[in-house]
C-alpha cells in the first residue's frame, strides 16, 4: 500500500518560459504565473493506487456537478460528417432532455441557435472541452472541470461548450467513419464557427485523455495560427503505441481496461452499425470478435482512416512531436500512477524543450481522477486557477527571444532541421 506522503507536484517547464503581459505586473513568465495557481494534492488515503482513482471515477458516488446543454449539429463541409457539440446553458427541468439525447440535455431551441448565427459582441471567454474516448459531454470527469470552472468565483464570466466524437454521446453520424487520435477537422471547424460567431471571446480549449491527444495534435498543426488563446491537457496518452504495450505487458491492463474500452467502442460500433457496414473495408464479424482495444483499433480504426498497420496509426496519431509545435501557453495535468496513460509516455523533454508549456505531475491521481479526502477532485482547482487567472489577468503573450525559442532551425551538415532527419537527408549528408 502506498500512501501520498508528498503532496506537492512537480513542476517542469523550460529555463525560459514564454512571457505573459498581465494587468497586474507587467510581463512574467508563464511559470512564474502558473506556479502560485497550482494547489497541493491530497490524495485519498482509501484510493491509495490509480487503479482504485480510475475505478472509483465511473461509479455514481460523489457526483454533484449538474451541468445542462443545448445540443446544436454540425455537417463537416468537406466529407459531410456529422457532429454534435453541446452549448453549456442555464438550467431547465430534467422533463425537458427527449429520450435521443443524455440527461440533462436539449436539442438547441430556434432562438438559441438565431443568437448564434447572429453573432454577439460580448466578451466573455469561452472554454471548448474535448472529452476521452467513446465519451461525451455527461461524462462526470468532463462535468467536475466545468461545474469548478462555471460554479466558482467568477464562473458567471465563462461560456463554454463540448465537442462530441463523432457517433458519442447518443448523436448519429452520417459519414462511413467515427474518429480517431489524429482527428482534428472537427475541432478546426467549431473553432471557426465560434471565431466567426463570436468574434470577441478569447477561446480557450481542454482535452482529456483521448481529447488531449486530438487538441495537441491540433495545437501542433496550428502552431502560431492557432485561435485559442491557451489550452489544458489532462491525461493525455501522449505516445499510444508505449501505451498500448505498456497495457498489454499485465494482467489488468489487458484484461481490464483494454477489454473495457474496447467493450466500449464495439458497442458505439454497433449502435451505427447501419451506416458503418456500408464501408466495404470493413469485416463487421471481425470487429464484433474484436476483444482488446489494439483489436479494435486494426479492424476499424487503421483501415477507415488509411492506415496499414495498427502500428503506424498509434505512431501517427502520437501527439509527443506536435508538443514541440505548440504555440499557445498549456497547462499539462498529469499522474505518475495512471494506469492509461502510462508514465514511460509522458514526453517530459519536449515539456521542457517547448517554453509555452507548463507541466504539472503528481505521485498519484489515476487517470482522470484526483479523488481527495471528502471527495474533491483536485484537477478541477488547478485547471479552474489557471484559465480564470488567465482570462482576467492576461492581456498578451510575449513569444520568446531568438535565444530561448526552440523555432530557430538547427542545422546539421548544411541542412536546416524541422525535427528528425529523413532518409533524402542523410543521404545528402553522406
Amino acid at each position: 500500500m502506498r500512501l501520498f506522503n508528498s503532496t506537492v507536484p512537480e513542476l517542469h517547464h523550460s529555463t525560459h518560459t514564454v512571457g505573459l503581459r498581465t494587468h497586474s505586473n507587467g510581463v512574467v513568465p508563464l511559470s512564474s504565473f502558473a506556479t502560485p495557481l497550482i494547489p497541493p494534492y491530497y490524495g485519498n488515503p482509501l484510493l491509495f493506487n490509480g487503479h482504485l482513482q480510475t475505478a472509483w471515477t465511473v461509479t455514481k458516488f460523489g457526483d454533484p456537478f449538474t451541468i445542462h446543454y443545448a445540443r446544436r449539429h454540425f455537417v463537416h463541409p468537406v466529407d459531410g460528417g456529422h457532429f454534435a457539440v453541446d452549448f453549456v446553458v442555464p438550467a431547465f427541468p430534467e422533463s425537458e432532455s427527449p429520450d435521443d439525447l443524455p440527461v440533462r440535455t436539449r436539442h438547441m431551441a430556434p432562438e438559441d441557435r438565431a443568437a448564434h448565427d447572429k453573432g454577439t459582441e460580448d466578451t466573455r471567454p469561452m472554454l471548448v472541452a474535448l472529452h476521452g474516448l467513446s465519451g461525451g459531454s455527461h461524462e462526470v470527469y468532463l462535468r467536475a472541470m466545468l461545474h469548478g470552472l462555471l460554479a466558482g468565483p467568477g464562473g458567471d464570466e465563462w461560456e463554454a461548450c463540448v465537442i462530441n466524437a463523432r457517433g458519442c454521446a447518443m448523436s448519429s453520424i452520417s459519414s462511413k467513419q467515427l474518429f480517431n487520435a489524429r482527428w482534428t477537422a472537427d475541432l478546426r471547424e467549431v473553432v471557426k464557427f465560434l471565431r466567426k460567431t463570436f468574434p470577441n471571446r478569447p477561446l480557450y480549449a481542454i482535452g482529456f485523455s483521448l481529447g488531449a491527444n486530438i487538441l495537441t495534435n491540433y495545437l501542433g498543426e496550428e502552431g502560431e495560427s492557432c485561435g485559442l488563446v491557451a489550452a489544458v491537457v489532462c491525461s493525455n496518452p501522449w505516445q499510444l503505441d508505449v501505451s498500448h504495450k505498456a497495457l498489454m505487458r499485465s494482467w489488468v491492463g489487458k484484461e481490464v481496461y483494454s477489454k473495457v474500452m474496447a467493450a466500449n467502442m464495439r458497442r458505439l460500433f454497433e449502435s451505427h452499425i447501419d451506416q458503418l457496414s456500408l464501408d466495404e473495408r470493413i469485416d463487421v464479424e471481425a470487429v464484433r470478435n474484436s476483444v482488446y482495444l489494439h483489436e479494435f483499433d486494426r479492424e476499424i480504426t487503421a483501415k477507415v482512416f488509411g492506415y496499414p498497420t495498427v502500428g503506424a496509426y498509434y505512431r501517427d496519431a502520437s501527439s509527443t512531436d506536435k508538443l514541440l509545435k505548440v504555440r499557445v501557453p498549456m497547462l499539462v495535468v498529469h499522474a505518475k500512477d495512471d494506469p492509461i496513460a502510462v508514465e514511460e509516455a509522458v514526453p517530459y523533454d519536449e515539456a521542457k524543450a517547448n517554453p509555452y508549456v507548463f507541466m504539472v505531475v503528481t505521485e498519484g491521481g489515476g487517470h482522470l481522477s484526483w479523488f481527495e479526502t471528502g471527495g474533491g477532485r483536485w484537477f478541477a482547482k488547478p485547471i479552474s486557477n489557471f484559465l480564470n487567472a488567465f482570462a482576467k489577468d492576461v492581456i498578451e503573450v510575449v513569444p520568446p527571444s531568438a535565444d530561448d525559442t526552440p523555432d530557430t532551425p538547427v542545422v546539421i551538415g548544411g541542412v536546416p532541421q524541422d525535427g528528425l532527419l529523413d532518409i533524402a537527408q542523410l543521404k545528402k549528408m553522406e
